[in-house]
């Protein structure tokens, strides 16, 4: 059972969500159609097999072509990829090479999940990928996306320099960062970051140091001063000091709650909420009943614990 404080939280996030939509509506239906001023690149780095619902990851990259995603792994890739998703073969050990020699310093990397603790650093450590882009991202495949461009407007990509998807910490599943020298070096304004990158723990460096729940519960990242001065203290630091602007939203959806609907690049909950991408947390332990339709349908929903299909009306839809 959740907590009434998390379900007071999920309400408030949720409201947030649909007045930004509410009052974004007819901008974002005007300026879908427009071409982009800011091009933008999301990273993801994948070792071992592909999960079950990699292929809904796949289908909601599609619906997204202008923005360029790409997956650093050392795996075959076993399905037809659209156009704008770009493979880079890497190995784990050559990722630690480079991140070494580009640091300056060996770092530890013997497990996949520590490239949790370096995503913040990959602007610095890719240079080849993020080159020609305005915006560079790290991003998760356990995410279903909807219309990122909805949300990632132009008016937001121009003012803001960090671009983070909830409203209390850095995301590690979806974070943007303007791509220019001093963005990308962000990460070595922490004290701690070559603790971090030198050992084999964990962290949570890209995220909060694992202060979710205090920082879901009001409080502020620098209620913790002996933490490991994470992402969100760096940007919230030279947030402080004005060296850059920062945009804190919750604009997704999370948990295993259902009534979660995707319906052609579009993701929305209860049909009334609209929400830049559903992250699959908890969802992805909690399905009982995995399954990937074939062909993926234009319109599919997450219940509790399974996918399934269901019609919509047009009229129902167009009015959200």
């Amino acid at each position: 059972m959740q907590s009434l404080s998390r379900k007071l939280s999920v309400l408030l996030q949720l409201k947030l969500i649909s007045k930004k939509r509410s009052a974004n509506k007819k901008l974002v239906k005007m300026s879908l159609p427009i071409k982009n001023k800011f091009s933008i690149a999301i990273i993801s780095c994948w070792y071992g097999p592909y999960p079950w619902y990699f292929p809904y990851f796949i289908h909601s990259c599609k619906f997204n072509p202008s923005i360029d995603f790409f997956i650093v792994t050392d795996n075959e890739m076993s399905v037809d990829l659209p156009a704008n998703i770009k493979v880079i073969k890497k190995s784990l050990e050559e990722i630690k090479l480079i991140a070494s020699a580009r640091l300056g310093f060996e770092i530890q990397l013997e497990c996949p999940y520590k490239l949790c603790d370096f995503k913040p650093a990959y602007g610095y450590l890719f240079p080849e990928i993020v080159d020609g882009y305005d915006f560079w991202g790290h991003g998760d495949i356990d995410l279903v996306y909807g219309s990122i461009r909805s949300f990632m407007t132009d008016d937001l990509l121009m003012c803001h320099d960090v671009i983070s998807s909830r409203h209390d910490y850095i995301t590690g599943t979806f974070c943007l960062f303007r791509n220019n020298k001093h963005i990308n070096s962000l990460f070595m304004k922490s004290r701690d970051y070559k603790k971090v990158f030198s050992s084999a723990e964990h962290f949570c460096f890209d995220e909060c140091n694992f202060l979710f729940a205090e920082l879901q519960n009001g409080a502020s990242i620098f209620d913790y001063p002996d933490n490991i001065q994470s992402m969100t203290w760096i940007v919230k630091e030279a947030q402080q000091r004005g060296t850059l602007k920062a945009f804190f939203d919750f604009i997704i959806v999370e948990g295993s709650t259902g009534k979660i609907m995707w319906h052609k690049g579009r993701v929305f909950y209860k049909q009334q909420y609209e929400a830049m991408f559903y992250h699959l947390i908890k969802f992805k332990t909690a399905c009982d009943k995995p399954r990937v339709y074939i062909p993926i349908p234009d319109t599919f929903c997450f219940g509790p614990k399974t996918i399934y299909k269901k019609n919509f009306s047009s009229e129902a839809i167009s009015s959200i």
